[in-house]
């Protein structure tokens, strides 16, 4: 929907292997800079959402960690809404926040993601990933994706005894659009190396060493044709935004405010046809439609890269190049920095990092920092008008949340 809401501080903790920390401790971390950067106290927050997805599983946290995380740092005595979305959890309580500001029934509202995803039982953390699939079909919707992967080279072959469901799925997504577009994996490897000379620039990131295209096609083989690299890593962290209504933006100091010129929230759905939109770019296309801009007019973004050929197929689906040339756009240089239109600046989930409940807010940091000029040395020159991809989830032929965001400076 068009919005009337703007970013008024952002903050988040670096991401990676938190394993000694509470996840109440990371929500407050990111929660007190986000307010300190927006200059405002525990007295101006109206209400509160909290996105997470598995608390309940790895820290036996079930039900109310927003209420516990804000209680941490004296709050209280507000509306709190606990959000699970998937991947997409922390875009959609940011979007949730934004239409309740747009509504005009709050001036100031907390959102907050936070995620631990480290665990010494590995097979925890990969159940979480689990239950972001139809759990009560699992086997048949493993049995679908795993008929889909046998064509390719090495499909069979997985020298990573253990790994998320989910890399199984991005592999059948990879083989399908190389068999039809003759894509190739070295294309998929230029966005796991663009993306790692992103992330060696980020303070917050998770991994900061660079990799060469020769490196990532070198590494330990996932499911082909994805390797390390190509998959994004697990991780522990969190990321907060303050929104606040237009009237708040003249009392904080405007300039430094982000607009929110549109965010979309969509579910996925039974297609009926080849041929029918699916629900990416339906999504893109109400959130361009609604900030009275196109994919000519951005100037970052920031996307879910859950793997590498995630990255690539959203270049297609984001209208940055047509259907089947994202791989020529991947080899060009285009998407990196110093590029027409760079992509994942923050380096992405693969370098940055997945804490699942807090991806989205991350990404909403990153593209704050970038329009407000104040990057470092990833600062994308010039930007004022920035799009957040986040999806999350999988049900039949497409992911089961989606969310578009678009700021502008002002």
């Amino acid at each position: 929907m068009q919005m009337k809401a703007y970013i008024a501080g952002v903050g988040m903790t670096p991401f990676g292997n938190h394993i000694q920390r509470s996840l109440k401790s990371l929500s407050a971390e990111a929660i007190l800079a986000a307010m300190a950067d927006a200059g405002v106290s525990n007295n101006d927050i109206n209400a509160a959402y909290h996105a997470n997805v598995a608390a309940g599983t790895m820290v036996g946290q079930m039900c109310i960690p927003g209420q516990v995380a804000l209680r941490e740092i004296g709050l209280g005595g507000i509306p709190v809404v606990n959000v699970k979305n998937a991947c997409a959890s922390a875009s959609t309580a940011f979007q949730q926040a934004c239409a309740m500001v747009s509504a005009g029934y709050y001036d100031v509202v907390l959102v907050v993601g936070a995620e631990k995803l480290y665990h010494p039982e590995k097979e925890r953390t990969f159940a979480v990933f689990d239950g972001c699939v139809d759990y009560e079909d699992f086997e048949k919707v493993v049995s679908e994706v795993r008929q889909r992967i046998q064509s390719g080279d090495d499909a069979a072959d997985s020298t990573s005894s253990k790994h998320s469901f989910f890399m199984d799925i991005y592999a059948a997504l990879a083989l399908d659009h190389m068999k039809e577009y003759g894509t190739t994996q070295a294309q998929f490897a230029a966005i796991s190396a663009k993306n790692s000379r992103h992330g060696s620039l980020n303070p917050y990131a998770q991994f900061r060493d660079i990799n060469t295209v020769e490196q990532v096609l070198a590494a330990r083989n996932i499911r082909y044709p994805l390797t390390l690299p190509m998959c994004s890593p697990i991780g522990d962290g969190a990321a907060a935004a303050v929104v606040v209504s237009e009237r708040m933006t003249h009392k904080l100091g405007k300039s430094r405010c982000v607009r929110v010129r549109s965010s979309v929230l969509n579910s996925g759905w039974d297609y009926q046809s080849e041929d029918e939109v699916r629900l990416t770019e339906a999504s893109v296309e109400a959130a361009y439609n609604f900030a009275g801009l196109g994919p000519k007019d951005l100037d970052v973004i920031e996307l879910h890269d859950a793997s590498a050929p995630s990255e690539l197929i959203y270049y297609e689906t984001l209208g940055l190049c047509g259907l089947g040339d994202g791989g020529k756009m991947a080899e060009s240089g285009a998407t990196a920095l110093g590029g027409s239109v760079p992509v994942n600046p923050s380096g992405g989930l693969l370098r940055k990092g997945h804490p699942i409940g807090a991806t989205g807010l991350a990404q909403l940091a990153e593209l704050t920092w970038q329009l407000r000029g104040e990057a470092g040395d990833r600062q994308v020159s010039g930007a004022r008008i920035a799009l957040a991809e986040n999806g999350g989830g999988y049900i039949g032929e497409d992911a089961a949340a989606m969310v578009i965001t678009i700021l502008s400076d002002q």
